[in-house]
Protein backbone atom coordinates (compact mmCIF):
# COMPACT_ATOMS: atom_id res chain seq x y z
CA UNK A 1 0.00 0.00 0.00
CA UNK A 2 1.32 3.30 -0.87
CA UNK A 3 2.44 5.39 2.00
CA UNK A 4 3.08 2.09 4.36
CA UNK A 5 6.91 2.33 5.05
CA UNK A 6 9.05 -0.82 2.80
CA UNK A 7 12.28 0.17 3.44
CA UNK A 8 14.12 2.01 6.48
CA UNK A 9 17.61 4.08 5.90
CA UNK A 10 19.36 3.52 9.11
CA UNK A 11 20.09 7.43 9.70
CA UNK A 12 18.63 10.63 10.76
CA UNK A 13 20.81 12.47 7.78
CA UNK A 14 18.07 13.62 5.75
CA UNK A 15 20.85 14.69 2.86
CA UNK A 16 21.47 10.54 2.65
CA UNK A 17 17.95 9.64 2.89
CA UNK A 18 17.44 12.22 -0.30
CA UNK A 19 20.29 10.44 -2.06
CA UNK A 20 18.74 6.89 -1.68
CA UNK A 21 15.51 7.65 -2.94
CA UNK A 22 16.60 9.63 -6.11
CA UNK A 23 18.81 6.47 -6.49
CA UNK A 24 15.81 4.12 -6.28
CA UNK A 25 13.43 5.93 -8.08
CA UNK A 26 12.07 4.02 -10.92
CA UNK A 27 14.15 0.78 -9.85
CA UNK A 28 12.13 -0.85 -7.63
CA UNK A 29 8.43 -1.99 -9.17
CA UNK A 30 5.77 -0.55 -6.77
CA UNK A 31 7.75 1.59 -4.74
CA UNK A 32 7.00 4.86 -3.53
CA UNK A 33 9.95 6.27 -2.88
CA UNK A 34 8.54 9.76 -1.40
CA UNK A 35 6.69 7.94 0.74
CA UNK A 36 7.49 3.84 1.01
CA UNK A 37 11.17 5.10 2.11
CA UNK A 38 11.81 6.54 5.41
CA UNK A 39 14.38 7.22 8.06
CA UNK A 40 14.99 5.70 11.42
CA UNK A 41 12.80 8.28 13.16
CA UNK A 42 9.78 7.82 11.03
CA UNK A 43 9.68 4.17 11.36
CA UNK A 44 10.38 4.63 14.89
CA UNK A 45 14.11 2.64 15.00
CA UNK A 46 16.16 3.38 18.00
CA UNK A 47 19.71 4.89 17.96
CA UNK A 48 22.40 1.96 17.69
CA UNK A 49 25.92 2.71 18.82
CA UNK A 50 28.35 2.25 15.81
CA UNK A 51 31.33 0.52 18.26
CA UNK A 52 32.49 -1.65 15.00
CA UNK A 53 36.06 -0.93 13.67
CA UNK A 54 35.38 -0.86 10.14
CA UNK A 55 32.69 0.55 7.58
CA UNK A 56 31.35 -2.65 6.96
CA UNK A 57 31.02 -3.38 10.76
CA UNK A 58 29.38 -0.26 11.78
CA UNK A 59 26.83 -0.75 8.68
CA UNK A 60 25.93 -4.12 9.48
CA UNK A 61 25.32 -2.98 12.79
CA UNK A 62 22.95 -0.22 11.87
CA UNK A 63 21.11 -2.55 9.42
CA UNK A 64 20.84 -5.45 11.84
CA UNK A 65 19.29 -3.52 14.50
CA UNK A 66 16.92 -1.20 12.42
CA UNK A 67 15.70 -4.57 10.69
CA UNK A 68 14.80 -6.67 14.03
CA UNK A 69 13.03 -3.59 15.44
CA UNK A 70 10.85 -2.33 13.08
CA UNK A 71 10.42 -5.95 11.15
CA UNK A 72 11.28 -4.03 7.88
CA UNK A 73 14.10 -4.35 5.03
CA UNK A 74 16.30 -1.79 6.49
CA UNK A 75 19.72 -0.33 4.82
CA UNK A 76 22.46 1.43 6.93
CA UNK A 77 25.95 3.21 5.62
CA UNK A 78 28.80 3.84 7.53
CA UNK A 79 31.57 6.17 5.07
CA UNK A 80 34.23 8.31 5.48
CA UNK A 81 37.41 10.29 4.22
CA UNK A 82 40.05 8.58 3.63
CA UNK A 83 43.21 11.29 3.58
CA UNK A 84 46.13 9.19 2.23
CA UNK A 85 49.08 10.93 4.52
CA UNK A 86 46.96 10.68 7.16
CA UNK A 87 47.10 6.77 6.76
CA UNK A 88 43.30 6.67 6.00
CA UNK A 89 41.81 9.28 8.79
CA UNK A 90 39.56 10.25 9.34
CA UNK A 91 38.36 7.04 8.15
CA UNK A 92 35.55 5.83 10.40
CA UNK A 93 36.14 8.77 12.68
CA UNK A 94 34.65 11.20 9.98
CA UNK A 95 31.65 12.27 11.57
CA UNK A 96 33.24 12.82 14.56
CA UNK A 97 36.88 14.23 13.89
CA UNK A 98 36.42 17.07 15.46
CA UNK A 99 35.21 15.66 18.82
CA UNK A 100 31.48 16.68 18.66
CA UNK A 101 29.55 13.92 16.16
CA UNK A 102 28.04 15.85 13.35
CA UNK A 103 29.50 18.87 13.39
CA UNK A 104 30.49 19.46 9.75
CA UNK A 105 31.83 22.74 9.96
CA UNK A 106 34.09 21.70 13.11
CA UNK A 107 35.18 18.64 11.33
CA UNK A 108 36.15 20.22 8.36
CA UNK A 109 38.15 23.29 9.84
CA UNK A 110 40.20 20.66 11.60
CA UNK A 111 41.05 18.60 9.05
CA UNK A 112 42.17 21.80 6.58
CA UNK A 113 44.30 23.16 9.89
CA UNK A 114 45.99 19.52 10.22
CA UNK A 115 46.81 19.63 6.15
CA UNK A 116 48.00 23.36 6.11
CA UNK A 117 51.50 22.26 5.17
CA UNK A 118 50.58 19.55 2.98
CA UNK A 119 51.80 20.40 -0.55
CA UNK A 120 48.66 19.69 -3.37
CA UNK A 121 50.78 16.81 -4.95
CA UNK A 122 50.03 14.72 -1.96
CA UNK A 123 46.58 15.95 -0.89
CA UNK A 124 44.95 12.76 -2.31
CA UNK A 125 41.62 11.18 -0.65
CA UNK A 126 38.65 9.55 -1.34
CA UNK A 127 35.39 8.89 0.19
CA UNK A 128 34.84 5.41 1.07
CA UNK A 129 31.08 3.59 1.79
CA UNK A 130 29.82 0.19 2.62
CA UNK A 131 26.56 -0.02 2.38
CA UNK A 132 24.73 -3.22 4.28
CA UNK A 133 21.03 -4.60 3.59
CA UNK A 134 19.22 -6.27 6.39
CA UNK A 135 16.39 -8.31 5.38
CA UNK A 136 14.44 -9.96 8.41
CA UNK A 137 13.98 -13.39 8.70
CA UNK A 138 11.41 -15.84 9.95
CA UNK A 139 13.15 -16.93 12.80
CA UNK A 140 16.08 -18.11 11.54
CA UNK A 141 17.87 -14.70 11.64
CA UNK A 142 18.15 -11.53 8.81
CA UNK A 143 19.69 -11.89 5.52
CA UNK A 144 22.58 -9.58 4.94
CA UNK A 145 24.46 -8.28 2.19
CA UNK A 146 27.37 -5.53 1.96
CA UNK A 147 28.29 -3.91 -0.94
CA UNK A 148 31.51 -1.04 -1.01
CA UNK A 149 31.83 2.05 -2.94
CA UNK A 150 34.62 5.08 -3.48
CA UNK A 151 35.25 7.60 -4.87
CA UNK A 152 38.62 9.38 -5.09
CA UNK A 153 40.17 12.88 -5.28
CA UNK A 154 42.15 15.55 -3.73
CA UNK A 155 41.47 18.18 -0.83
CA UNK A 156 41.45 21.65 -2.00
CA UNK A 157 42.41 24.28 0.49
CA UNK A 158 39.23 25.83 1.01
CA UNK A 159 35.63 25.23 1.22
CA UNK A 160 33.96 25.50 -2.37
CA UNK A 161 30.26 24.95 -2.98
CA UNK A 162 26.92 25.23 -1.03
CA UNK A 163 25.82 21.49 -1.90
CA UNK A 164 25.93 18.26 -0.19
CA UNK A 165 27.38 18.14 3.63
CA UNK A 166 29.98 16.36 5.50
CA UNK A 167 33.98 17.33 3.59
CA UNK A 168 32.08 17.54 0.09
CA UNK A 169 32.85 21.17 -0.13
CA UNK A 170 37.00 20.00 0.10
CA UNK A 171 37.18 16.63 -2.07
CA UNK A 172 37.55 17.68 -5.64
CA UNK A 173 36.53 14.49 -7.46
CA UNK A 174 39.41 12.95 -10.02
CA UNK A 175 39.38 14.33 -13.27
CA UNK A 176 36.61 17.21 -12.46
CA UNK A 177 37.65 20.91 -11.21
CA UNK A 178 34.70 21.50 -9.14
CA UNK A 179 34.10 20.13 -5.28
CA UNK A 180 31.75 17.53 -4.50
CA UNK A 181 29.61 20.54 -3.30
CA UNK A 182 29.16 22.51 -6.59
CA UNK A 183 28.10 19.68 -8.62
CA UNK A 184 23.91 19.12 -9.31
CA UNK A 185 23.08 16.18 -7.17
CA UNK A 186 22.27 13.88 -10.25
CA UNK A 187 26.23 14.62 -10.67
CA UNK A 188 27.46 13.55 -7.54
CA UNK A 189 24.65 10.46 -7.38
CA UNK A 190 26.44 9.30 -10.63
CA UNK A 191 30.46 9.14 -9.11
CA UNK A 192 29.60 9.44 -5.44
CA UNK A 193 30.81 6.64 -3.00
CA UNK A 194 27.43 5.79 -1.91
CA UNK A 195 26.14 6.35 -5.07
CA UNK A 196 28.16 3.34 -5.91
CA UNK A 197 27.76 1.32 -3.21
CA UNK A 198 23.98 1.34 -3.22
CA UNK A 199 23.99 1.04 -7.20
CA UNK A 200 25.62 -2.57 -6.23
CA UNK A 201 23.29 -3.00 -3.33
CA UNK A 202 20.17 -2.47 -5.30
CA UNK A 203 20.18 -6.27 -7.18
CA UNK A 204 19.81 -6.85 -3.48
CA UNK A 205 17.34 -4.60 -2.42
CA UNK A 206 14.96 -5.30 -5.23
CA UNK A 207 14.94 -9.36 -4.63
CA UNK A 208 14.23 -8.44 -0.95
CA UNK A 209 11.05 -6.03 -2.00
CA UNK A 210 9.63 -8.01 -4.77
Amino acid sequence: MSGTPRLVLATHNQGKLRELRELLRGQVPGLDVDTQVVDAAAAGAPDVVENGVTFAENSLLKARAVAEATGLVAIADDSGLAVDVLGGAPGIFSARWSGRHGDDAANLQLLLAQLSDVPDAHRGAAFICAAALAVPGDGDGTREVVEYGQLEGTLLREPRGAGGFGYDPILQPKGMDRSCAELSSEEKNAISHRGHAFRALLPAIIDALS
